[in-house]
């Protein structure tokens, strides 16, 4: 079978690929018996979010990823309730 993807099919799998990783290596960093290990999870998992961060920049700007902007009562709202949560 010869399957031609799209451009935004490609990234919109590589983000969501990105996103799975970055779930899994969290759980294996929470999960390590030894700090060594602990350790290069953790460096492993900030390089993934670093990654991930990337593609859904070049995602985001090809229009692939709307992000329309919060309206500024929206915000001042959620800061309210979390700020009232940790309270």
């Amino acid at each position: 079978m010869n399957a031609s993807y799209s451009e935004k099919e490609i990234l919109h799998d590589a983000l969501t690929t990105a996103k799975l990783s970055t779930t899994n290596y969290n759980t294996f960093s929470n999960e390590c018996a030894h700090e060594n290990v602990r350790n290069s999870m953790l460096n492993i998992l900030a390089d993934e979010h670093d990654i991930q961060d990337d593609i859904f920049h070049l995602t985001s700007a090809k229009g692939y990823y709307p992000t329309p902007a919060a309206e500024e009562k929206k915000i001042m709202e959620t800061q309210q309730k979390y700020k009232s949560a940790l309270n």
